[in-house]
């Protein structure tokens, strides 16, 4: 265990020196520039979450947010400028929520959402829009409040971005759809999944996505998918689809990597495969992982393997 604090803090450290945010400024006039070099700096921590997990990024991620308000606060700007900089703190702020849910601290995750909504209200973009309230639905389903995410999912999708792009529409409706499930809607579950597919069939692969949305891969419509089946009581195909996301993702995505296998042991063990269960669970390694919600997890698998 120490070993793996050791490491983590090691990653925060490194990541903190790597995006350089001494280097954002407090004081005098914001020009475009300076936004486009701070969403640089929100990719790479974007990336780093994909290989790491959050946990590391926290307190690399609210550092750069204080550093941001700061220059808004202080700073002078015309109202492209502006515009550009709520929308460049809504994105920071989504990334700090991921990071603290990583961390286990719920309380801050929805805090750093609702502020990400707000953000992305105040700089006008659809876009931030739609990962904010994305965001808020995981976070009302990480409570039990399956109809809000519902209600979520449902207000999140008749946004501009949804209608316009198929990645946030197969995003939104892969949520979408694990919320019907937790609230017994089976039929409207399938239709969201089938919604879901759809959309990311339809994504043009020549057109770049928002770094951030680089994880909505074949592999995670499979994992969320089986996420949906878990949710129906279909373990069978909930550990099928799960195998395959496994099959399909991409080898940097390490965080996605530990939370989908764990996800197959724990439904291995649930249909009374318990043999699968600890071979698949004995090849999980989170000791470069920074997240406590999968650590957790795999915790409570472990005991769960001990008493079976």
């Amino acid at each position: 265990m120490r070993r793996r604090r050791f490491i983590i803090a090691t990653a925060a450290t490194t990541v903190a020196l790597a995006l350089s945010i001494d280097e954002t400024p407090t004081g005098g006039r914001l020009a475009m520039s300076d936004i486009t070099r701070a969403r640089e700096r929100i990719n790479r921590l974007d990336a780093h979450f994909a290989a790491i997990g959050g946990e590391p990024l926290l307190t690399v991620a609210t550092t750069y947010l204080d550093r941001l308000t700061t220059a808004a606060d202080h700073c002078t700007y015309g109202p492209r400028v502006e515009q550009a900089l709520h929308t460049t703190i809504a994105s920071l702020c989504s990334s700090a929520g991921w990071a603290a849910d990583d961390a286990g601290n719920l309380d801050a995750a929805h805090r750093w959402r609702t502020t990400a909504l707000q953000r992305a209200i105040l700089g006008s973009n659809p876009q931030a829009q739609a990962r904010a309230w994305s965001d808020l639905a995981i976070h009302a389903r990480r409570g039990g409040h399956h109809r809000e995410a519902l209600r979520i999912s449902q207000t999140a999708l008749t946004s501009r971005a949804a209608r316009q792009n198929p990645r946030y529409t197969a995003l939104l409706q892969s949520r979408l759809a694990i919320s019907h499930a937790h609230t017994g809607n089976r039929p409207a579950a399938a239709r969201a999944l089938l919604a879901a597919q759809t959309a990311h069939d339809r994504i043009d692969p020549t057109q770049p996505a928002p770094r951030w949305l680089n994880f909505l891969t074949t592999a995670e419509i499979s994992g969320l998918a089986a996420i949906t089946h878990q949710a129906m009581g279909h373990l069978a195909d909930a550990e099928t689809a799960t195998a395959q996301a496994l099959t399909l993702l991409e080898p940097g995505l390490r965080r996605s990597h530990a939370y989908y296998t764990v996800q197959l042991a724990e439904l291995q063990l649930a249909q009374g495969n318990t043999t699968d269960a600890h071979t698949t669970t004995a090849a999980i390694d989170t000791t470069h992982i920074g997240s406590r919600a999968i650590t957790d997890r795999l915790a409570t698998l472990h005991r769960a393997l001990a008493t079976a």
